[in-house]
Formats: C-alpha cells, structure tokens, sequence
C-alpha cells in the first residue's frame, strides 16, 4: 500500500472531539493490533520524543462498524518505511510525512478510501487539557518563586524570569488534572548560577509563594484566555500555548491540548519535594475543576 506523503491534519488544537477523514493507510502491527492513518483527525496522538501528555483514546466509525481507538501514536515516513512510534527523526523534519496512527485491535473492512468518523473520549481529554495548562501555569509560577536562588544571569522565559522550568527539566507527565514534573539540579545547573545548597531551607517559602501566584491567575477565571497557535494544520507544524496572564501575554512551545480559560478551573495547587542525594526536585501540580 502507497504511504501518505502529508502530514496528517489535526483539529484538536481548536478543541474538536470529532471530525470525519478518508482512511488513507491500514498497516498491521507485530502484536496483531494495526494502525489506521486517516487524512485529518481531531485525536491528539502520544509524540515518543517528549511523551508528557498521554494519547486520546476514542472511536473509529467505519461504514457503520464503530471500533476503539486504544491509543494514538506519531508515526513518521519517508514515503518507504513507515515508523511508528520509533521515528528516527524529529518531528517537523523536511522531508518526512508526520502521522496520526489509530491503534485499533480489530481493522477488519477498513480500506483506505473509506470514509471514517472519530469521536474523541471528552472526559479524559478534558481531563488532561486541565492537567496540562496547570502544569505550564505550574512551571511559570515556579520560576517566578525560584528566581532569588540564582547568582547568575540564565535565559528568561516567557514572563522574564530565570527559566528554571527549561534549564532544569528532565521529564514531565501529564495527568487527568494534573501533572508531575521532575527537575535535575546537578552539576550544569549549579554552574549557571543555581544555589541549591539554599533550596531545603526556602522550600515552603517557595512553595507557598508559587501557590499564591497560582491562586491569582485562577481568581482572574475567564480574564485568562487560552489558546493554540500554530504554523499550519499538519501534525509536524510547530504549535504554541498561548496564555493571556493578567501581567501579559506568555507563549510556550507545546503541541498538547488545554483548556480555553480559566474560568474552567477553580483551583491549581503545587507540592514540591527536594531529594538533596538524589540532586532533583519533584513538583506535584493539582487542578481543580469548576
């Protein structure tokens, strides 16, 4: 069978739960499930590269026959092969189509130049939209709370604070509403100016001031309007979170799903656990919804 040579287009940056596409390729899967790659799609697909926000899960509506969508993974191909889930390419790469693939159990009577329904599970995609704006809400709070500890000039981020959250972050996972952050204070950081030998003796300090910002912008409720920027529809264009913050505008590379305000959420709250041995500090972020 032919391989797409487009990206796929993808809706849910506008917030869609369903969108109808023609089934473009049907490919079988070693562990007996197959991918089904369809010309646009409101699913939000898990990127292997930076996974933090996990897959839409959903339906697959095929003349009549409606099948579950387990996951959704980015595929990638050169017009040859077909990767999926284990591209050797970055997102976005020229020269490469960038893929939604369903991952159904059941592909029987697919073809591609069939029509396909999807509908997007809206309770766990809610869930993880909240989770996400929490967590990039979350970071930017910790920044500000963070900023006395450093000694040296660093980048800014979007608020023109040290940029803790970028210079320090090693994994981050998406949660219904919330998120884990897991940040390394090793040796590199230490160098930039980072005083962590003074971080266990300010942790509730900062723990509460990140919480206090936190508590501001959520009280703004709708004044925070949130949305997804993009280059284009295709699923390898670049995307932005874009957040109207009562002190400004803020803009973060992110190629997940949000809320499209505050007025969604009733609280957002942090937890934050320094591992001195361990050299890393762990935030817990919990969202509230309305």
């Amino acid at each position: 069978m032919t391989l797409p040579a487009g990206d796929t287009v993808v809706t849910y940056p506008d917030g869609d739960l369903a969108s109808t596409g023609t089934v473009l390729h049907v490919e079988p899967l070693a562990d007996g499930r197959s991918a089904v790659i369809l010309d646009r799609t409101a699913f939000h697909a898990v990127d292997p590269v930076w996974p933090d926000q996990p897959a839409d899960t959903g339906t697959l509506t095929v003349g009549g026959r409606s099948i579950p969508v387990v996951c959704a993974v980015v595929g990638a191909t050169d017009g040859t092969t077909l990767h999926i889930g284990d591209a050797p390419v970055r997102t976005g790469t020229e020269g490469w189509s960038f893929l939604v693939c369903h991952l159904v159990e059941d592909a029987s009577g697919v073809e591609p130049g069939a029509s396909a329904e999807v509908a997007v599970d809206a309770e766990r995609r809610l869930g993880l939209s909240l989770g996400h704006t929490a967590c990039h809400l979350a970071s930017l709070a910790l920044d500000e709370a963070l900023s006395g500890l450093w000694t040296k000039e660093v980048p800014l981020d979007g608020r023109g604070r040290p940029a803790f959250d970028q210079l320090a972050i090693a994994s981050s996972r998406i949660l219904p509403d919330g998120s884990v952050d897991e940040y390394r204070i090793g040796k590199s950081l230490r160098k930039k100016g980072f005083a962590a030998a003074e971080l266990p003796g300010v942790l509730d300090e900062v723990t509460d001031a990140a919480n206090a910002r936190l508590a501001g912008w959520v009280a703004a409720g709708a004044g925070v309007a949130i949305a997804i920027e993009r280059d284009g529809d295709g699923l390898g264009e670049r995307r932005r979170w874009r957040a109207e913050l009562p002190d400004g505008v803020v803009v973060i590379p992110c190629g997940g799903t949000h809320l499209h305000s505050l007025a969604e959420v009733a609280a957002i709250r942090v937890e934050l656990d320094y591992d001195a041995d361990a050299a890393s500090l762990t935030m817990r972020t919990t969202a509230v919804p309305v």
